[in-house]
């Protein structure tokens, strides 16, 4: 009999709360993703390439773990507190029959532990397969192509897991059911009186109102203009100015839902009442809503700016394979003696055969001058884009271009080489022409459109006072795998103007091209095993992977952490949300009744509901997505290198559209409350007895 109260109460609780379930089964799945972060194939590559950084990264997940742990505890006792009280009466009943405290401690206990089990076995094998899906998607979007994936699993994850997981939800339920059970058997079973707050005049909530909007305005001025990230103590105030504008904000919308009620609308049906039952909860509820709205607004800000991230460290294209470095000297031939050096060396070893295509890339600099500083003139191009509409980027690009006095000059034969292995048309250039050539790196889709409509007026430019033509568009082709060789500006030259302007010394980097390989071997694994066989010969090189390495460190990083920081935060907020609003409709459902023997139809009821759920999520969430977009932004300010500073604008746009897509989650959620609030609402149609 005990047993099966016990399978039936926890039945029954997984079926009213199934918000609180769903958000647990999650927690679990986004624990074992974290945690089995090191077992990864991509984290696995990441160990041979970037082993210190992987390391402290690794290092880090035990503290997220932690963090997070504290965080679902709060959630779990918010949450277990609203079962509490909703089954208060039911406690009252079990003790009225008899029944000792020690069988009812045990009797939740049990149900705690069953929905727990529950839970881990459902969400684990979900983590599992989800894990999988993540570590080959990973793979997939750093541009590693096909890898020998094996299947992972992590015993210490998993253990880890069931164990944080356990132990949050014993801590919370010992300290709710301590309190429960030290109250008497009447106070159970008599209903709780509605809370009441103190009233202010309009004008305080209006004074609020303005200085959360001033705070809050402070704070997002401060950390875009990067006044914030330069000391540890304005940061903490821009946080704390933050932090308490959101709470005047969301303190002072009462003055919002005043104008509300007196502007009216269309449906008059329960309007009044929908609106001072919203206002009473924001009033009762402001702070817990302020910190909802904060934890949205860190879901959105993780999220968005971590996808941006990802979406610009994982765009590189990928067309050489290897590098052979020269030698940075002046004295003549002695790159070309280098390279040629080079060759002979893979000869030797019999590795130049497992090559498609080698590829001499010449870079050098102006020897005909002395001057640096007077090098190069394109006085017409500046004033070209002088006349385009004033932008920040515009700005950006005239303040780039003025340092360029000394270009790097680039041999066209060896970069239609390059185009003609990535299958792209040739160049051709006259005799005084030359293409401009701008590393993706460090220019940005914007400033290179803003080059290639100053291009195509072929403005006249003076390269040591010969005149010199710029034709063509922008060319971008990565000339090296070396990342640390990266033009911001340089001119692609004909090959008697490039063996004029350096006087025959400049520098050679051997580009390579692995030949096809079977289908069953993936990148990975051909480089590596080369990197293998070169590591014998002496030579110097660098691989497309080992400088893929730094990248991936930063795409993994980002992509795991703020997405995995976005989940949790995601969850707690909604789930507060979603519990506060149904114990607010609980402790008033006297006004439901009262509403019902006036003449309120269930439907009625149900959307009336309905517009106050809209409203209670609609609220924080607006104001969390609004807030984003200067978050995300300040994010940048404090956390890209100034070399991707220039890249921000196409970044913002896909954090916007990250930022909509969680928006639309909360869609999710607010059915699953009002699919709960109508079925509470349900029970209350039925006619209570009067004695």
């Amino acid at each position: 009999m005990f047993f099966e109260l016990v399978r039936r109460n926890s039945r029954r609780n997984r079926k009213e709360n199934g918000l609180f379930f769903g958000s647990l089964l999650v927690s679990i799945i986004a624990f074992y993703i974290v945690l089995s972060l090191s077992q990864q194939d991509v984290m696995y590559f990441l160990r041979e390439m970037e082993s210190d950084a992987v390391n402290r990264l690794l290092e880090m997940i035990p503290v997220f773990y932690g963090l997070t742990l504290v965080i679902l505890f709060f959630l779990i006792y918010f949450a277990g507190k609203f079962q509490m009280e909703r089954r208060r009466h039911e406690f009252g009943m079990y003790l009225m029959m008899g029944m000792r405290r020690g069988r009812l401690f045990a009797m939740l206990l049990a149900e705690d532990f069953g929905g727990s089990v529950i839970a881990l076995a459902i969400g684990l094998p979900a983590a599992v397969l989800l894990s999988e899906l993540i570590s080959l998607v990973t793979a997939r979007v750093v541009g590693l192509g096909i890898i020998g994936h094996r299947f992972s699993f992590s015993p210490y994850a998993v253990a880890l897991t069931a164990a944080g997981f356990l132990m949050i939800k014993l801590a919370a339920f010992l300290i709710l059911s301590i309190k429960i059970s030290r109250e008497e058997i009447g106070s159970l079973l008599a209903e709780r009186p509605e809370e009441t707050k103190r009233q202010f005049p309009a004008a305080v909530y209006a004074v609020f109102l303005i200085a959360g909007v001033l705070g809050l305005g402070t704070a997002y001025y401060m950390a875009i203009r990067g006044i914030s990230w330069s000391r540890i103590d304005r940061m903490a105030f821009t946080v704390v100015i933050g932090f308490a504008g959101t709470l005047c904000l969301f303190f002072g919308l009462r003055a919002v839902f005043g104008l509300i009620i007196r502007a009216g609308g269309k449906d008059r049906k329960l309007h009044v009442f929908n609106v001072r039952q919203l206002q009473e909860n924001v009033i009762r509820q402001s702070s817990a809503m302020a910190v909802s709205s904060l934890l949205i607004l860190a879901a959105l800000c993780c999220f968005g700016a971590g996808i941006a991230m990802v979406r610009h460290y994982g765009d590189d294209e990928h067309i050489l394979d290897y590098t052979f470095t020269a030698e940075y000297m002046d004295e003549e031939n002695t790159s070309r003696k280098k390279a040629d050096e080079t060759m002979s060396t893979l000869r030797e070893n019999g590795l130049a055969h497992e090559f498609s295509d080698f590829i001499e890339m010449k870079v050098g600099s102006v020897r005909t001058s002395d001057d640096p500083d007077d090098t190069y003139s394109m006085d017409v191009v500046m004033n070209l884009i002088s006349a385009m509409p004033a932008t920040e980027d515009r700005d950006i690009l005239l303040n780039n271009l003025s340092y360029m006095t000394y270009p790097h000059l680039i041999a066209l034969s060896s970069y239609n080489e390059l185009l003609d292995a990535a299958g792209r048309p040739k160049i051709e250039l006259g005799e005084k022409e030359a293409a401009v050539y701008m590393d993706t790196d460090v220019s940005t889709e914007a400033l290179r459109q803003m080059m290639n409509e100053a291009l195509t007026k072929r403005p006249e430019t003076l390269l040591d006072r010969d005149p010199l033509y710029l034709t063509g568009e922008v060319q971008t082709t990565a000339l090296v795998t070396v990342r640390s060789i990266t033009l911001s500006f340089a001119l692609i030259l004909p090959d008697e103007a490039f063996d004029y302007y350096t006087q025959g010394e400049y520098n050679i980097f051997v580009d390579a091209i692995l030949g096809n390989r079977e289908e069953s071997v993936s990148l990975m694994t051909a480089i590596s095993e080369m990197n293998a066989k070169l590591n014998e010969t002496g030579l110097e090189y660098e691989s497309y992977l080992q400088n893929m390495g730094r990248q991936l460190f930063y795409t993994v990083a980002t992509s795991y952490i703020t997405i995995y920081l976005a989940v949790v935060f995601l969850i707690v907020a909604n789930t507060v949300i979603g519990v506060q609003f149904l114990m607010n409709q609980q402790k008033t459902n006297r006004r439901y009744r009262t509403l019902i023997r006036l003449g309120a139809v269930y439907e009625t009821l149900c959307r009336s509901a309905g517009k106050q759920i809209n409203w209670y999520f609609g609220i924080p969430t607006v104001i969390a997505a609004v807030s984003s977009i200067f978050g995300v932004r300040a994010l940048f300010t404090g956390i890209l290198s100034s070399r991707t500073m220039g890249s921000v604008s196409e970044m913002m746009v896909v954090s916007a559209a990250m930022i909509l897509l969680l928006c639309m989650i909360e869609l999710i959620y607010m059915i699953v409350v009002k699919r709960l609030s109508s079925r509470y609402l349900l029970t209350l149609m039925v006619p209570e007895r009067e004695e």
